[in-house]
């Protein structure tokens, strides 16, 4: 695997410098991915949970979605 790298545009001189991340800045976007990973995990598991709590309350009202849906236009 190859290095992230890091290019800072300085506006000043006009200088474009392009760097390896140093080993701080790749624990950090290493932190961020795994932080990334369960936001998403999290998120999919709400929306499975939401959906579960909708598919639970149209059974026990002995309807369809798109019956909710007409019922609610």
């Amino acid at each position: 695997m190859t290095t992230p790298q890091l290019t800072i545009y300085e506006v000043t001189t006009g200088e474009i410098i392009t760097r390896d991340f140093n080993a701080a800045e790749i624990a950090q976007l290493n932190a961020d991915k795994l932080q990334a990973n369960k936001d998403a995990e999290t998120l999919a598991k709400a929306q499975a949970d939401k959906l579960a709590k909708r598919a639970a309350v149209l059974t026990r009202l002995g309807i369809t979605s798109d019956e909710l849906d007409a019922l609610l236009s």
